[in-house]
């Protein structure tokens, strides 16, 4: 039965990754690939991606249909909670002052944090309230395209 359990996770995993890197978000694995990430100019919308049931159904599908929209990030990444473990904790090391929360978005700006969607605004909420928080922080923070 274990063996079957981790079959079903490690599924699990593939298809929430395909659906995060299908809407255009580079995964980012290592603290390394972080740091090099985070150190571009311009705003950078992290997604800390997790196989939680609201990750898969409120905050990937907000993820995609976000970004399609006059102001967006210049670079889309994603972090994946419990997966990449390292990249995960050096991602949250920029989110200062809020507490580790996946699913969850964060939107940088030339490195530095600007504003972040928890958890709890997340968990509980249609996708587009979510899509609509997005957009909010893409007026405030991004160019247009």
């Amino acid at each position: 039965m274990n063996m079957d359990f981790n079959f079903l996770m490690n599924d699990v995993v593939r298809i929430a990754r395909e659906e995060i890197a299908q809407a255009g978000y580079t995964e980012l694995h290592s603290p390394e690939e972080v740091d090099e990430a985070f150190a571009k100019k311009g705003t950078t919308l992290v997604m800390i991606n997790s196989v939680c049931g609201c990750a898969g159904g409120i905050a990937r599908p907000a993820a995609a249909h976000a970004i399609h929209y006059d102001k967006r990030p210049d670079q889309l990444v994603t972090v994946f909670a419990g997966q990449d473990k390292e990249a995960t904790a050096k991602a949250r090391s920029y989110f200062t002052g809020y507490p580790p929360s996946s699913p969850s978005f964060a939107l940088l700006k030339d490195g530095k944090l600007c504003t972040m969607v928890e958890r709890h605004e997340i968990e509980g909420h249609e996708p587009m309230s979510v899509v609509q928080k997005l957009q909010n922080a893409f007026d405030k923070y991004c160019d247009e395209l």
